[in-house]
């Protein structure tokens, strides 16, 4: 949108045209979503995992997924993904190096899943109070070792069994589950600002309506 002020009207004009079941799905879930957390995957190189990822992310609410794409570029598997997305924001990086700055820049903390580590915090145990970015690593070697050494918490699922590691988008399922409950139970201001909310509502309908630019013009003739 162009040399043009994002306002209430205009939003709840475009979503006019939408149905009815349309506009209130839309706004239910987005009265769920959140920028308190956000996912980061690095290098990840079965396309299928990306894509649960992002599956994850919408389910719990997540609107971020940052992928880092230093060795393998993907492109998102839409059968898996399951329309995700269309509702997850997807951050592309070349570096882990420029993911990581980034984030930090935007005052989240680094946190680096992974079941080694000397200080550990388990998922029991973790401070859903601060602005979060949780990092998962290639399916062989994990994380890379800049992200742990640059990480702010390492964090763990307590395993009991003889295998060490669960695959990453099963490991960011139970994360964000457990993550996300507790911010739902708790006292914080997680929910998208006013201001953040009409910008996505704006997005989602965008999406939606193949004709918004004739749409807008519209408006603008009639306003």
């Amino acid at each position: 949108m162009l040399n043009m002020k994002l306002t209430e009207d205009l939003v709840s004009y475009l979503e006019s045209f939408l149905t009815e079941r349309r506009r209130l799905k839309n706004h239910t879930v987005l009265e769920n979503r959140t920028y308190q957390f956000s996912v980061a995957i690095e290098d990840v190189y079965q396309l299928h995992n990306t894509s649960a990822v992002m599956r994850s992310c919408d389910i719990f609410g997540i609107q971020n997924l940052h992928v880092i794409e230093e060795r393998n570029v993907r492109t998102i598997d839409r059968e898996i993904a399951m329309g995700a997305q269309k509702w997850v924001d997807i951050n592309r990086h070349h570096t882990t190096k420029e993911c990581v700055d980034t984030l930090k820049k935007e005052g989240y903390q680094i946190v680096a899943t992974t079941p080694h580590g000397k200080n550990n915090v388990t998922l029991a145990d973790f401070d859903i109070s601060k602005k979060s970015v949780f990092f998962f690593g290639k399916e062989d070697t994990g994380l890379s070792d800049y992200v742990l050494e640059n990480s702010d918490v390492q964090l763990t699922i307590p395993m009991y069994g003889f295998t060490e590691s669960l695959n990453i988008s099963v490991s960011a399922s139970i994360i964000l589950q457990e993550v996300t409950r507790k911010l739902h139970n708790s006292n914080l201001d997680w929910k998208f600002s006013a201001e953040e909310l009409l910008q996505k509502r704006y997005d989602w309908v965008c999406k939606v309506l193949k004709s918004h630019e004739k749409i807008i013009a519209r408006y603008n003739l009639e306003n």
